[in-house]
């Protein structure tokens, strides 16, 4: 994967929140929503039809739908997790988990109204709608849901409810986001109370994740402090980091979210000019996460505390 395609997937797991909108046939104004822009964790003004987000799910017929097309990743992680997997036909390129999610060509990045279409879908779930997506199916009375990724926990719980509401999976949603409050609560309570400074990696031209995004919350349940904090000047959530910026903030952790797609590891940091002078990389402090599970907002949230919680008080 290319640098830019990978800064391109990053956007999907950084852009700024946006309640989740319904487009169907007959939708009345136009509505702003706010997605990251194709080149950087920042946002940018999409136009999409849609209606009120308070009447969205109300909105959708009472009828399950029973052919779904997710083209967010993490929709399709949630809606296999509340038990609508039976109900999807379709998923995209980049949705690679559960193993069962029926995978195809279909492009999340660059849609193909007529690829989607001919999957005769009655439901379609997007995360960014830059490409007017939502307003193109609607015209053919496809109806979507825009969930767009999540800038907090709050909203990756409201997205699971409304997925549950429009799928026919209301009780397992609930019971789902019930369950990751509760495992994640035990997790914080187990874990040893440290103070340190930390840096976590979304990609090799160093943009972060700071406090402000649903990624530096999950560091901030233990206590962590975010050395990005201080960069994200514009709360856009994902500030672009310099190496002198790191130096001077000389985390004593640093977590690598780019270890997949970017191949980083430990090795590689260590190699970077003037970084073995980081106390991180000088005490061999450097932890590797899988990308999607750092990115994704969805169940497996509760995965990446984990693996974070795991490297507490070592």
């Amino acid at each position: 994967m290319t640098s830019s395609r990978r800064r391109r997937a990053s956007a999907l797991a950084v852009s700024l929140f946006t309640p989740v909108a319904l487009v169907a046939c007959g939708s009345s104004s136009p509505k702003a929503a706010t997605l990251a822009s194709s080149a950087a964790p920042a946002s940018a003004a999409s136009t999409v039809a849609a209606v009120a987000a308070s009447t969205t799910v109300a909105a959708l017929p009472s009828d399950k739908p029973t052919a779904i097309v997710s083209l967010s990743p993490t929709a399709t992680e949630i809606l296999f997790a509340i038990g609508a997997g039976p109900q999807m036909i379709a998923v995209d390129d980049q949705s690679n988990y559960p193993p069962e999610a029926p995978k195809t060509d279909l492009s999340g990045f660059t849609p193909n109204v007529e690829a989607i279409v001919a999957k005769k879908p009655d439901l379609v779930v997007i995360a960014d709608d830059t490409a007017k997506l939502a307003d193109a199916l609607g015209q053919l009375k496809i109806k979507v849901i825009v969930q767009p990724s999540a800038m907090s926990l709050a909203d990756t719980y409201t997205q699971i409810g409304d997925l549950g509401v429009a799928t026919g999976h209301a009780d397992q949603a609930a019971t789902l986001a019930s369950k990751m409050k509760a495992d994640l609560a035990d997790l914080v309570a187990k874990a040893p109370k440290v103070k340190q400074r930390f840096y976590h990696e979304v990609d090799n031209t160093f943009f972060s994740a700071s406090s402000t995004s649903f990624i530096g919350q999950i560091y901030g349940l233990f206590g962590l402090e975010n050395i990005a904090d201080a960069a994200d000047k514009d709360k856009t959530g994902y500030p672009q980091l310099s190496p002198e910026y790191i130096f001077q903030a000389n985390p004593q952790i640093i977590f690598l979210a780019d270890t997949k797609y970017g191949q980083q590891d430990a090795k590689a940091v260590a190699a970077r000019p003037g970084w073995n002078a980081i106390d991180a990389v000088n005490k061999g402090k450097i932890v590797t996460l899988d990308d999607d599970i750092a990115s994704r907002w969805g169940p497996r949230v509760v995965d990446f505390a984990r693996a974070v919680a795991s490297t507490l008080g070592s």
